[in-house]
Order: C-alpha cells, then structure tokens, then sequence
C-alpha cells in the first residue's frame, strides 16, 4: 500500500517557529496564536529555506498559496475543469479520527460530507470520498469530472479493492461496512465518470481540503 506523501511545515509566526515534520505539531503552534503565518512543503530542504525568507513570498495578494511550480512548468499544465466535483480527506492520527467529503471544485460548495468516524486513516477516507463522488454523480446523470489528490484512492478504484493494512476492530466497524458497500458498488456498477488527479503544486490544495495542512 502507497503512503500520503510526506509534508514538512514552515511556520513564521506561532507559539515556536521553525520546521515540524507533523501536522500535529505544526498545529500545536499555530491554534489560538492570532496572524499565525505557516504553509506546507514536500521537502524538509524546501521548508527551511522558505523559513529564512519571506511568508508574502509564498502567498498571492488574495491569501492563497502560490504555485511551487516555475513559470514553464506551468504552462504545461491547463487551468481546473470546473465542470467537476473534488473530495478529499482528512484524519487526525494515523490511524485517527477521520472523515471525508465533496464539493463543487469552482464554487467549494460542500455536496456531501461523511464522518468523522472513531477509527480511520486519510488513504480510506480519500478512497470512500471517491467512491461516494462517483456515485453521487451517477445518481445525478452529470458529465463532470472528478478530482482527487490522492494516486493510492486511483488506484483502489481501478482495482475495485480498498488495500488497506487497518486492523479492523469494534472501533471501525461501521468504517469497514462503509468500504464494504463502496467496493460492492464499484463490482456491480459502470461508470463513465473521469477521474483525474489534482495539481496540488500547480492549483494549491484541492477545494475539498478540510484546511488542515
């Protein structure tokens, strides 16, 4: 089974500043600290070196995150369909408290939303928030696409297999009765929806991100 790739967090401003190598203790120093400054990176080389510069310089004048891409690499890469929806996941711990959703990827209008449960992890979470958008939008008869960052929930779909290693246990078990019923939908239904893998690095953090990176 493929992990979530790893993040790193810079923080500016915050009860201690530097780089953490967890959300949670990144999170430790940002809650309750008013204008806490901080972002996320894939490297530990990368966050310390945006630690030693600016935070403006990592943010547009709207707020949001800039591209980590270069100008060209950029042009390689097309604007969002909007015609979509994007899910996404989130579990604090893992294994954690997790819960998932979907929104419309232009308007971030929340479409459907599952959890938190007791007992899961962000690779569950992110493949039941594919399943469910995939059903959600056949019940519809909608030709939008689908967004998703995470290459292991692709790949569980395609496989119709969520191959995760969580022990199931008394804490889970409605969690597992839900992977049960999406993996059955995905044996017993057609579907013609496209799934396609958000560009975190060119677009930031996907709508459907529970902002907690």
């Amino acid at each position: 089974m493929s992990k979530k790739k790893k993040k790193y967090y810079a923080v500016w401003k915050g009860h201690h500043t530097g780089v953490f190598e967890s959300w949670y203790d990144c999170k430790a120093q940002i809650k309750d600290f008013k204008g806490a400054q901080y972002k996320s990176f894939e490297t530990f080389d990368a966050a310390k070196k945006a630690l030693k510069g600016n935070y403006k310089d990592y943010i547009t004048k709207k707020g949001k995150f800039k591209s980590e891409l270069s100008e060209a690499q950029l042009k390689k890469i097309e604007q969002p369909n909007y015609n979509s929806i994007s899910v996404d996941a989130a579990s604090s711990g893992n294994p954690g408290k997790m819960e998932y959703r979907g929104v419309d990827t232009k308007t971030k209008k929340e479409l459907f939303k599952q959890g938190p449960f007791k007992e899961g992890t962000n690779n569950i979470g992110e493949f039941l928030a594919l399943v469910h958008g995939l059903a959600f939008l056949k019940k519809k008869k909608s030709n939008r696409i689908i967004y998703t960052d995470s290459k292991t929930a692709i790949s569980w779909v395609k496989k119709k297999k969520c191959n995760s290693k969580l022990t199931q246990s008394k804490n889970n078990e409605d969690l597992y009765e839900l992977v049960r019923r999406a993996e059955d939908w995905l044996k017993e239904n057609n579907f013609s929806t496209v799934i396609v893998k958000w560009e975190t690095k060119a677009w930031g953090e996907i709508p459907a991100d529970f902002g907690r990176k």
